[in-house]
């Protein structure tokens, strides 16, 4: 069947946040995990928090279209995930594993914040306020949730750079000394 109003196509986006939302839900107790930065894990555990409450908003948008959430994979998400997957998989330590996290997180933040833009616009003119204010308030979430990282960034990026200069000087002076007794 062709889908060819305003109203297919919103609901298609809706289904494509449904699944990217859910799919974070899996992801951020990882993300959560690997963060040796407490402040950073806090941050993960606080947007999991909002992002089950971002579920029942949308799930409360599809009771309202009489429409069911699910039937669509949000392939955008699932290739975040796995990108921030492999990261956790490297073999970075501390505040650089954690500066990787943030760059990972900071992705899926800007791609929700540029879907949820999307379906607000769809749903301002399809005249559906009361999604309109469902979406707002996630989408003012996502906002805060970039925000909150790159606060975090400004402080774990540092940290990040400074670890890397010690462990060069350190690979530095361990080659100076292996030369002086090689001569």
């Amino acid at each position: 069947m062709r889908k060819d109003s305003l109203r297919d196509l919103y609901i298609d986006e809706l289904k494509d946040l449904y699944s990217a939302e859910t799919q974070m839900v899996k992801a951020l107790p990882k993300l959560a995990k690997a963060s040796s930065s407490a402040d950073l894990r806090q941050a993960f555990e606080e947007h999991l928090r909002q992002t089950s409450d971002q579920v029942s908003r949308l799930e409360t948008i599809f009771t309202a279209l009489n429409e069911k959430p699910t039937g669509k994979k949000c392939l955008g998400m699932e290739g975040l995930v796995k990108e921030g997957s492999e990261t956790m998989q490297e073999d970075y330590s501390g505040a650089v594993m954690d500066a990787a996290l943030i760059g990972a997180a900071q992705r899926v933040e800007h791609y929700e914040i540029a879907g949820y833009g999307t379906v607000r616009a769809f749903a301002e003119l399809l005249s559906e306020s009361e999604h309109v204010s469902l979406i707002e308030e996630t989408l003012e979430e996502e906002k805060q949730a970039d925000e909150k990282l790159t606060q975090l960034a400004e402080q774990i990026n540092s940290e990040a750079a400074n670890s890397g200069s010690e462990t060069a000087n350190r690979k530095q002076t361990n080659n100076k000394g292996g030369s002086r007794r090689a001569a």
